[in-house]
């Protein structure tokens, strides 16, 4: 059975994707915790293998024996993941989730998305969605832990999990007006109640707005960074279908690995629509600086430093696996198939290393 070392990643997002690739493989694995210098991108964004950005003291010990497979996530752990594979004298196979900064060829599989446009290469993995840890197990348990707490309220449940600012695109008071009437529409057309999260980037003002203007029965919890019991599972859980803020593909991939019906919500209008097809139409849009650098940035400066998620979005409305809010498109409630296929790339690395040992 191979010896798996899992670089932590820095971002939690990037943090549960490798992780849920781990348990998912059902090796026995070490987690590695790097402490990061100051400005380490410094060394890593000239793509060497070394450990430079990190501080060796502070962080867990990189040893033999060597690894046969690390995996990792984020630009920091890139340098460092090379480094372990020289050590082991190319023995080391590097599997990285996420937007790869050096060329995929300096990996021995990439498991990515189409937000991050990478080339197709025969080593790179392209899944519509990211890797979840949602399972048909732990929704049942988070469920059961909530039934009690929300028996005030009648079903069917429609959960709504709220994101924020995203790159060009901006979650304010305004479209958490829009959010409001559409979901308020979407539990009077189907009954029951709604269960609503926000999350770390829903800005306090737009969470507020969402709230007051919600005119049916609903839970709604305030994500807080100490919160001891949060729902967000439970909510995935207990709901008969989903409605999700189109800037986080974390969640909409946690919404679509449910197989429960899901609704993208739009946090733009007219030409700032998430869906092209809007048209050039101003809309009413919330402003923000950041956003309309982010557009800029998309638009004039080199595509690796950027991504576009609306390239998610148009693969899961055209495979049917989701719907714009107020669209009311019927919906393929299917088990997506993201981590049988990272599953199945990973293993085949050590079939092929198998065969080769044999000839």
């Amino acid at each position: 059975m191979p010896v798996v070392w899992v670089i932590d990643a820095y971002r939690a997002g990037e943090r549960n994707q490798v992780l849920a690739l781990a348990n998912a493989l059902a090796w026995p694995y070490e987690i590695k915790r790097l402490s990061y210098r100051k400005y380490e991108f410094l060394t890593n964004i000239f793509r060497g293998s070394d450990l430079r950005g990190i501080r060796l003291a502070d962080s867990d010990v990189l040893q033999a024996p060597w690894p046969d497979l690390v995996i990792s996530s984020g630009l920091r752990n890139e340098a460092v993941c090379r480094w372990i594979k020289c050590q082991s004298g190319g023995h080391t196979r590097i599997v990285h989730v996420g937007n790869p900064w050096a060329d995929p060829v300096r990996f021995d599989l990439v498991i990515t998305t189409p937000q991050y446009r990478i080339p197709e290469r025969d080593n790179v993995l392209q899944n519509v969605l990211t890797l979840s840890a949602v399972t048909d197990e732990r929704l049942r348990s988070e469920a059961e832990s909530w039934r009690m707490r929300v028996q005030g309220l009648a079903g069917p449940y429609t959960a709504v999990i709220v994101g924020g600012d995203s790159g060009p695109f901006t979650f304010g008071k305004k479209a958490a007006l829009r959010l409001a009437k559409e979901v308020n529409a979407l539990v009077n057309a189907s009954g029951g109640s709604a269960l609503v999260t926000t999350s770390s980037r829903t800005d306090t003002d737009a969470a507020k707005i969402l709230q007051e203007n919600l005119q049916i029965p609903h839970n709604f919890f305030h994500w807080a960074k100490d919160a001891q019991d949060n729902p967000y599972f439970a909510w995935l859980g207990l709901a008969q279908q989903i409605v999700v803020t189109g800037d986080s593909i974390s969640m909409l991939s946690e919404a679509c690995a449910t197989a429960k019906p899901v609704y993208l919500f739009d946090l733009g209008q007219g030409r700032h629509a998430m869906r092209a097809q809007t048209g050039g139409r101003q809309g009413d849009n919330d402003w923000r600086l950041g956003g309309v650098m982010y557009t800029l940035l998309m638009k004039f400066i080199w595509q690796k430093v950027s991504r576009d998620i609306c390239l998610v979005h148009e693969r899961l409305i055209a495979d049917g696996r989701a719907s714009w809010l107020g669209d009311f498109v019927p919906l393929q409630t299917q088990q997506g198939e993201e981590m049988q296929r990272a599953v199945a790339a990973v293993k085949e690395l050590f079939d092929q290393s198998a065969v080769g040992a044999a000839v």
